[in-house]
């Protein structure tokens, strides 16, 4: 796994320098998204094996995703290692953009784990992001409506509510609620961040109206072809 050690490398060298946010960048790196993708769509595969009735298939595919499995646990644990032992300690009273970054990292990664985990691990990782991000959620409060982090942090906590937590009515009054406040407030938006907060507020709408499209499908009414 030389992705992982080059990642672990790097924002080891970064921590030692006392460079937190290249330790940040270092760790952003699209290590996770990879093995996340790869995880669903070998899941997807195992299942149909299972529906088939291949049993020769089915066990090559499941040892398969079980050490993406592993490897994608290994690079989350390493990244939330890295968060508690170093960044979040780092941030100071007047770095709450920071803190609220990490602590939406933090969510983030404990999210990921959540997605492949089972049982007791499943449970705890739960537990972990819904904590991370309800923390990072009540600091951000003091920030500006639009801020990209405020806004990013919404986006994933609302995404947590509706994929992990399966509770669809929560995850629509959070993007809601920070949409809202988002357009409230759209004249105060600073120009460096116009593209990113703009980018997100629409991700929040977008997601707003498949949320919105999928509950009112399942009350009732088929859905459209």
């Amino acid at each position: 796994m030389a992705d992982r050690e080059q990642l672990i490398q790097r924002a080891r060298m970064a921590e030692q320098a006392e460079r937190y946010d290249d330790m940040a960048s270092a760790m952003k790196q699209n290590v996770v998204g990879a093995r996340r993708s790869s995880w669903r769509v070998t899941s997807s595969i195992e299942q149909r094996a299972m529906a088939d009735g291949n049993d020769k298939k089915l066990e090559l595919v499941k040892a398969y995703r079980e050490t993406i499995e592993k490897e994608l646990e290994t690079v989350c644990q390493d990244v939330l290692n890295l968060l508690d032992q170093f960044l979040i300690k780092s941030c100071g009273e007047d770095q709450l953009e920071s803190k609220v970054f990490y602590l939406k990292m933090k969510g983030d990664y404990y999210r990921y784990l959540a997605e492949v985990a089972t049982a007791e691990k499943k449970t705890s990782a739960v537990e972990s992001s819904e904590g991370a991000y309800k923390e990072a959620y009540e600091i951000s409060k003091s920030m500006a409506a639009t801020h990209p982090i405020r806004l990013g942090l919404a986006l994933n906590f609302s995404v947590f509510y509706y994929e992990i937590q399966n509770a669809p009515e929560e995850a629509c009054k959070l993007a809601k609620e920070a949409f809202d406040e988002a357009i409230g407030h759209l004249d105060n938006l600073n120009e460096d961040s116009y593209k990113d907060s703009t980018l997100i507020m629409q991700l929040l709408r977008d997601n707003l109206t498949l949320w919105t499209s999928d509950q009112q499908d399942s009350e009732g009414g088929e859905a459209q072809p």
